[in-house]
This record gives structure tokens, sequence and C-alpha cells, in this order.
């Protein structure tokens, strides 16, 4: 008998450890909604309010808790989470859920949680999982006693509701795989050196240096070094693997063994294995980070000697690369490629999703070396907006283009993150909009002249109304001489495969080509950034009078009299090439009414400058270190070239505690949208030598961080501990905050990005990473109080744009 019991006892004593490695959370506080965030860098938040200001106070059944957008008085109300796990119902609206976690002992866990905007553990911030993919796991320091979590809530009425959970891991190091980036083995092609990515995640209070991955698959094994992965955080780190071996029973398994210094963990997992004639995926290395993407391939039917055209295919929400790619059949006289936009929802195609689908671009024509005027551009959904969007922007880079099921703008359909507003209320709001000009595919629309546009949607599409698709069909019929329209009878969002793989539009791109630039005699062209997009045909637009304002040319040019004329609005510089002309010919000029200018080329010409003050002249090119189409701005561009987190180790215990957590929430949140991975560095061991070109994000001040005086010395706009001066004008206090953007004396290409505060009140006012969303508009500087998170607006004191030569502009700024 007592054998039974001591044994029953070992049995019970096992379930509970086994049951202390998870704990749920069951029951919790509601209160919403509070907050408001969006495309814009506007937000409100009455909860990070307080939060901000020292005054949050733990929440009690029935407390007060912030007034509803009408003004009306709410409480903390209980909340249960149902049998599934998750806290649901109509209460989630726009709000924080309050749960609690009492700890025996101060440790760290790994937090799970999905459907949330974000959370604040003990105040820390940490990324959200909004989209419920249900793998975002995050190290988080308990203490002793009582934890907090407040955890931000979106509108979830009528949807699966928010799960959250602590795990306790028995490795403090280890591989997750739960959302990897991995090729398929292609039979035929060339398997020796592929590119994976899996997720290693830290739960110790140092960071893990030197630290590699041995991956084996079928017997051959390569060992990466992998970068380093910073204290109670996860990365996303990428591996080389060899499957060229064959496989005997036609499959293939990689295990992935972690080690280093006190580390070991090892991962199996199945790879996907085709042949070269069916749908896969590949991976390469981004250049936006350095970090390892995918993209999806629907190789052409029957091969031969004729370069083939290519289709570059976007997604839609929530669709992987490789399902878009597989809802096309093989076509006999092309190859489509579909990139990721980073994410299934990524960037909306626009900032880094617009990125990514020209590195896949890129990637696909350096592949397969497709007739270069045969390029097709189409998506679904989303991607339909994508289409709109990347075929305003970049017109002349498509034979055609055919948005599928797609609303223009997100000005009119803003999915998860929100719309952009059309239209602003203030002075205040006008500056920071002009940011988000780049993404109004309406104020580009007439660059769509320059190929075909084919536009597909079914009649019944409750999710994006077929509205949009007449919206545009009258847009384009004011100009247009070549688009086609098809509503399709009774589509509904996705009906079957047919909604993207239309036989009528694939024959339609058959009649397009792309035209030779010496065909080509009428331009008509618009850019809001040249950064984003400066040349078209045989014109370029190198920098505009007023920053992020539409930049428009309309241009004639008649060969037998080598003369060019035309309009311009928002251009200070422009180039023409000169390939056309002969060494020796002089060619005429005439913009704007201005007199006739005359230029003979010379042998080695290229291009010709002209520039506009009171009126045009013939110049010569920008200087390197100006805006223009490699560097100009806004705060969001530094977040372009692998970017370096830089955190502070110079302020008080308290400032410097900020800055390293909101570099890690900022690379969590890269993570969750982007697929990415950031280097997070201290000031004291960062050297700006190490790391040539790559845009630098700071996060503090002049007093706290250490990179400050070696990289924004001669910034106009300068932080300090309880001051912040832009140019002339001088704030005093602690709760000011910042993001402003200013270039790399030592590169032509990078920029330093800035996050930081005057006081700790400050610096938590610039928690919010909206500037993460797609689309969002933030300009080159912003300064602003804790009161904008109250919805005030006149908390923005001053932002702006700077002139080309990056100097304070006073007529380019707002102050408050």
């Amino acid at each position: 008998m007592r054998k039974i019991l001591l044994l029953l006892a070992i049995l019970l004593s096992g379930y509970g450890l086994i049951a202390q490695q998870t704990y749920e959370f069951k029951d919790g506080l509601i209160s919403g909604p509070c907050h408001q965030y969006g495309r814009t860098a506007l937000y409100t938040d009455q909860l990070a309010y307080e939060l901000c200001n020292g005054q949050l106070k733990t929440p009690a059944k029935g407390a007060a808790s912030f007034p509803d957008e009408k003004g009306a008085a709410q409480q903390w109300e209980t909340i249960t989470a149902g049998a599934d796990g998750s806290f649901a119902g109509r209460s989630i609206n726009n709000g924080y859920l309050y749960v609690s976690y009492n700890a025996p002992k101060a440790q760290t866990a790994v937090l799970n949680i999905s459907g949330h905007q974000m959370v604040y553990v003990n105040g820390t911030p940490h990324a959200g999982d909004m989209y419920r993919y249900g793998w975002m796991y995050i190290p988080v320091q308990l203490r002793q006693g009582n934890n907090e979590f407040y955890i931000r809530t979106g509108r979830s009425w009528g949807r699966a509701g928010i799960k959250a959970k602590l795990l306790f891991p028995e490795k403090p190091v280890y591989i997750s795989i739960a959302d990897s980036t991995m090729p398929f083995v292609v039979a035929g092609n060339n398997n020796n050196d592929l590119l994976g990515a899996v997720v290693v995640v830290n739960t110790t209070a140092q960071p893990l240096k030197g630290l590699s991955v041995n991956a084996t698959v079928n017997g051959k094994t390569v060992t990466t070094a992998i970068p380093e992965v910073a204290a109670l955080s996860t990365r996303k780190v990428g591996f080389r693997f060899d499957a060229s071996a064959t496989a005997a029973n036609g499959s293939y398994n990689c295990t992935l063994t972690l080690s280093g210094k006190q580390v070991a963990d090892t991962k199996t997992f199945a790879l996907k294995a085709v042949t070269n004639k069916d749908h896969y995926s590949n991976t390469f290395v981004s250049d936006i980070d350095g970090s390892v993407q995918y993209y999806a391939v629907s190789p052409q039917a029957n091969p031969d000697v004729k370069a083939p055209a290519f289709f570059l295919s976007v997604h839609g929400a929530e669709v992987q690369a490789i399902n878009q790619a597989s809802a096309y059949k093989y076509k006999d006289w092309g190859v489509l490629v579909a990139p990721t936009n980073r994410r299934p929802r990524g960037f909306n195609w626009e900032d880094w999703g617009r990125l990514d689908a020209l590195e896949v671009l890129n990637i696909g024509l350096n592949t397969f070396h497709p007739d270069p005027e045969r390029i097709y551009l189409t998506g679904h959904s989303m991607g339909g907006h994508g289409t709109w969007y990347l075929g305003a922007t970049y017109a002349g880079k498509w034979a055609a283009i055919a948005p599928c099921s797609g609303y223009p703008t997100l000005m009119g359909y803003g999915s998860a993150d929100g719309l952009i507003p059309d239209s602003p209320r203030n002075s205040t709001e006008q500056i920071l909009l002009r940011a988000s000009n780049p993404s109004n595919t309406f104020k580009l629309a007439t660059n769509y002249k320059a190929g075909g546009v084919y536009i597909l949607h079914g009649d019944s599409d409750k999710v994006v109304s077929v509205d949009y698709a007449r919206q545009m069909k009258k847009i384009l019929a004011d100009f247009h001489k070549d688009f086609s329209y098809y509503e399709y009878p009774g589509g509904e969002h996705w009906y079957g495969d047919t909604c993207v793989d239309w036989g009528p539009l694939f024959q339609y791109f058959k009649w397009h080509t792309i035209p030779a630039d010496t065909s080509v005699n009428e331009i008509d062209f618009t850019t809001a950034n040249p950064a984003i997009s400066a040349v078209h045909h045989w014109v370029r637009i190198l920098q505009q009078q007023h920053t992020l304002e539409y930049s428009r040319i309309q241009l004639s040019r008649n060969h037998t009299r080598n003369a060019v004329t035309g309009t311009t609005s928002n251009i200070r510089t422009l180039a023409i090439d000169l390939k056309d002309i002969p060494v020796g010919n002089a060619l005429s000029i005439t913009l704007d009414g201005s007199p006739a200018l005359s230029y003979t080329r010379q042998n080695g010409d290229s291009l010709l400058y002209l520039q506009h003050d009171a009126q045009w002249t013939i110049s010569k090119a920008p200087l390197a270190t100006d805006k223009g189409p490699v560097r100009n701005g806004t705060f969001k561009e530094a977040f372009n070239h692998r970017m370096v987190f830089v955190y502070s180790t110079a302020g008080l215990p308290a400032e410097n505690e900020w800055s390293l957590n909101k570099a890690r929430y900022d690379a969590e949140t890269w993570y969750y949208r982007g697929n990415g991975a950031v280097d997070i560095i201290a000031d004291k061991d960062f050297n700006a030598a190490n790391y040539p070109d790559r845009g630098i994000i700071i996060y503090g001040n002049a007093t706290t961080n250490k990179a400050w005086k070696q990289l924004l010395s001669q910034a106009p706009v300068q932080i300090a501990r309880g001051k912040v001066t832009v140019g002339k004008q001088e704030y005093n206090g602690e709760g000011f905050a910042a993001y402003f953007i200013w270039p790399r004396a030592d590169s032509k290409t990078a920029a330093i990005a800035v996050v930081a505060g005057t006081g700790l009140a400050g610096m938590r006012a610039a928690d919010a990473n909206q500037y993460f969303a797609g689309g969002s508009g933030f300009p080159d500087y912003m300064i602003f109080d804790v009161e904008l998170l109250k919805g005030n607006t006149q908390a923005v004191k001053t932002a702006g744009f700077y002139d080309n030569a990056w100097k304070m502009d006073e007529a380019e700024q707002i102050r408050n």
C-alpha cells in the first residue's frame, strides 16, 4: 500500500511539474474603447498616457477606467475566457484586457498571446499578434509577486478572441520551427547551397554570441555562424544547407542543431520536394535587413530557346506566396513569380512590401532572363491594391497590369490598420499626411498611360466592393486609350482560381509590350518621392521644390528637330537621357515658358541636368549628399538599409531600461510584420565604421546615448535630457518625444532615424511604432509631447521636411 501511495505521490508531483510548464490566463478585467492607432503619426491611447505619467493604477472590478470616444465614463469589468481559452465578445473593442500572474520568484518566461495589438508587461511594451498566427513567443522577465499584463485589443466582434499563456520552457535557449522560412527542394535545380531560417529564443538575461547552426540533410551537414541574439529576445536566423544528396524514399528531413557555450538544442522537420516542372518556393537574402525571405514560382510550361514573358503576381491578405503562384496554370509563353510582401499581410505592398516586390522582380529578371518587353504585373484583393499601387508608382516597368478584385488606395479600404485619412483637418495633419502622398494612386493615375490596364472584378464581391473597380474604370476613361474592363457575373471575392488565372486577362497581356525608350515621344509622369520612383523612360525627376508634394512632368519630343518641350510642376532638378542624341548634335529644351535652352552632346555625356530656380537652366548633377533618388527622407527611409538598433547605456537606469525595451519592441514588431531580423547593439559597443552604409536607429537622446555625438552632432534637431532644439526653436521639459531622420555623413545611401524623449515620460510617449504600418506617413521630423496620447493634435509642437541640402526650412514645417 505504501508503495502504491508513494508511486501515486510521484505521479501527482510529476503532473504538477508538467502543469507548471504552461500557465493559461482564464480571468481578467476589460475596458474599452480607449485608444485609436492607424496609418498616421497621430494616435490616442488613454492607458498609455497614464503609463507615461506614472498615473496608471492597478484596475479593480467596477473601478473607473477611461472615457470612450464620446466622453462617456467607463469602468473595468470582469471577463472570463471561454472553453477554448479565448477572451471574446463585444467587450473586446479597442480597449485593454488586464490579466495578472503571481510568480513565486523572479524568473523568465515565454509569453504567447494571439489576437492582440500589443501588450505591456509590467510596463514594458511587447509586440502583438493581431492576425492570430499563434507563433509569437516573447521572453519576458517576471518579478516575484504580482505581474501585470495590459493587453491592447482591437475590434474583435464576431471573431475569435484573445488567447494568452505563459510558458516555462525546459531550456533557456532553444529553436522554434513554428515560423520557419524554407525553400522547396527542386529536382533538377542546384540544391547544394540552399537558405532557410528559423527562430532562436533566448530567455536569458545575456546576449548570445558565437552560436552556430548545423543543418543536416541526408547525411550532408553545413555549419552556419549566426548573429548575436539579444538578451530576453527572439531572432529569426538564416542558415545554409545542402540537399543535393538523393533521397532514397523521395523525402527530405532537415535536422538543425543549435550549439554554443552552454547552449544546445535540436529540431527536425520535413522539407518539401518537387520536380522543376511544379510550383515551388525559393529563398534569398534580402538587402532590406539581411534576413532570409522567399518567393514562389509557377515555371514556364515546355520552355524553349525563346525568352519567356515574366508575370509578377502579388497576393492578397493572408495568402502565402506559394498559394498565390499555385493558383495559376503553367503558361507555355512565360514564367510567373510571386513575392511575399514580407508576410501574408505584411505592408499592403507599400513601404517594405514594395521593396520586397522590387527585390523579387530583379531576382526573377536575373534568374529567368525574360523578354524585357514582356514584363507584366497582376494581383488579387490586397494584391489588386498592390497592382494599382506598383503599376502607378513604377510606370514604364510593365507592358500591362491587371488588378483583380482590388481596391486602389488605403484611403478607401484600410484593412486591419485602418485608413489613411483622405483629407487633413488642420495644418498639423496636412504636413503629416503629406508623408503618405506616395500611397495615393488617384494622384498618380495618369501614370497608367504607360501601359495597358485590365480590370477584373466579381460583380457580387462583398469583401472588396465592385464599386472600386467601377471607380477606377471611370477615372481611366477620362484619359486612357487602352484599358479593358470585365465584371465576372455572380463572382464573389474569391470565385476559384479563375479570379486570378483568367484567360482573357492573359490574352490581353499577350497584345502588349513595353515600348523602347527611342519610340516614346510623349511623357506624362508623376511622383511624390524621387527616392521611391524617379525614372520614366528617358526622363528622371531628381529633386523636388517641396518634399513629398506631387511632382509632374509632361514632355513632347520631336526627333527630327531634336527638341523637347513641355511643362513641369514641383521639380527642382531633372535629367534627360542623351542616348538618342548623336554626339555633336544639339538638343533644344523649352520648359514652362522659360527661354529655350540648347545643349550640344559631347563625347561621354549620358545625362543632361536641368535645374529650376527663377527659370530653367543647364546645371550639374546634384551633390550625392543632397536629397534625391537615393536618399530623400522621410523618417521611415532609415529602416531600408540593413538597419541596426542602438540603445543607450549612459542615461539613468530607467532611461536605459526604456531604450533597450523600446529597441526590442521595435525588433519584435519588425519580425512580426516583416519576417525580419535586426541587430540590437549597446551604444558603448557601437562603432559606425563597423556598419558601413547601414541604417542606424538611435534610441534615447544626446545625454543618454553615447552614439549620438559621432552620428548626430550636426543635425538641426537636438534632444537632451529636459530640452529639445529644432532650428531656432527650443522646448523645455521631460515630456517631449521625437521621431526624426538625418543622413549618415559617412554614407551616400544610408540614414539615421532617432526615437527619442527628453525624459522618461517623453520616451514612453514615443513607444508607439505605427511607422511599421503600411502606408503610414511620418515626415522628416516630428516633435510632440505626451498630450498627443489624449488626442490633442496641438501636442505636435513642430513637424516638417528638410530642404534638398538637409537644412531646416521654415516654409516646410508647422508649429503649434
